[in-house]
């Protein structure tokens, strides 16, 4: 099932839309991780060697925000037991479109669906005011784990009813 929205329904360009994604998008997703700027300087070795395999994609909820041309702008995968958003990225280009709200409303209704009330979210730092903007709820923090993790992150809730 694919979902599109349309200007007038949210601030994303019009005809993006949100798939499941499939195997065959696996080296797409992986490009979006390792090449974000979000993870440059002291957080770029997060992502060094990270891949996004097509196990993950089938084992997972993992959807994609696609635009008219068939582009990936974004993903976020949602692990239902412990409900958890396990990764959510938009791309470089896409930032500030309202593609990471769409992933967002996407993901509470996919919850919803699978009968929870909210997902837990452990933040990247920087990322902390978009999930805070969207209505999640700081609940703690999450210490480093030296070497994969140097830093403490941001743990917070999201509700899965809209704010």
């Amino acid at each position: 099932m694919s979902v599109t929205y349309r200007r007038g329904r949210s601030a994303a360009p019009a005809g993006v839309r949100i798939r499941r994604a499939v195997a065959r998008d696996a080296r797409r997703l992986t490009r979006l991780v390792t090449t974000s700027r979000a993870y440059e300087g002291p957080y770029a070795p997060m992502v060094a060697g990270y891949r996004v395999g097509p196990d993950y994609i089938e084992t997972h909820r993992v959807f994609v925000a696609v635009g008219e041309e068939g582009r990936v702008l974004g993903f976020y995968a949602l692990v239902v037991s412990p409900p958890e958003l396990d990764l959510m990225f938009v791309g470089d280009d896409a930032q500030g479109l309202g593609i990471g709200r769409l992933l967002v409303a996407h993901l509470r209704d996919e919850a919803r669906r699978a009968g929870l009330s909210e997902v837990r979210v452990v933040a990247h730092p920087p990322a902390e005011g978009f999930y805070l903007g969207v209505g999640a709820e700081r609940t703690g923090t999450v210490a480093a784990r030296p070497p994969a993790v140097m830093w403490d992150r941001p743990e917070l809730t999201l509700p899965v009813a809209s704010p």
